[in-house]
């Protein structure tokens, strides 16, 4: 008779399978891992189980923020980062729901001069049936900070308007990886530089 201690890897297995997207033209989500774009690596490709993500260390979000990680459902977190030239080093991050999707796109911003992915905004997302991507436009520093931006010239680019637009064919390609289909309407949400953003990619 197995016991439950050793059932347990089992039942995880097949709720994975259970998981994955029904759609006949669809890809498990560490196939992902292997999508060809240009100036692009996918750095990682796996389901999240539902609950067990963690934000990094030292990231806090304010009292309005979606914090409530331990009661997401089960979502595939792919990574990846862009370089559209020497300059460039621009992580995106596509969080695409593993059941239950409502068909649509949400891509989310930054406030400031960004310098972080919105692990909150994604969470938000994903917690209402959205495919969500972020991206940290190019650089890593505190939102008030501009001083990544001296001599470099594509870096500012980046920030300006490449990164969200690479942010958004990325996820796009991994959605229709994913599930199979496009979505059926995309947005973009955000607070501050988010309004900029989103009418530089419209």
């Amino acid at each position: 008779m197995m016991s439950f201690g050793n059932a347990m890897p089992l039942v995880a297995a097949l709720m994975l399978l259970l998981l994955a997207p029904s759609n006949a033209n669809a890809a498990p989500c560490d196939t992902l891992i292997k999508l060809q774009l240009v100036n692009t690596t996918i750095t990682s490709a796996r389901i999240v189980s539902p609950g067990a993500f963690h934000l990094p260390p030292r990231r806090r979000g304010s009292v309005e923020f979606f914090t409530a990680f331990n009661r997401l459902p089960a979502f595939c977190r792919v990574e990846a980062i862009v370089s559209p030239s020497q300059d460039s080093h621009v992580e995106v991050e596509v969080w695409l729901p593993a059941t239950a999707w409502n068909g649509k796109f949400l891509g989310v911003g930054n406030g400031g001069f960004a310098g972080s992915l919105s692990y909150f905004r994604l969470g938000e997302a994903v917690n209402s049936g959205y495919a969500s991507a972020s991206t940290d436009t190019g650089h890593r520093g505190n939102s008030r900070d501009s001083r990544w931006a001296i001599g470099h010239p594509e870096k500012q680019t980046d920030f300006d308007y490449r990164a969200v637009h690479e942010m958004t064919v990325v996820a796009k390609t991994a959605i229709q990886a994913f599930y199979g289909n496009t979505p059926e309407h995309s947005y973009f949400s955000s607070c501050s530089n988010g309004g900029r953003q989103g009418l530089m990619e419209a």
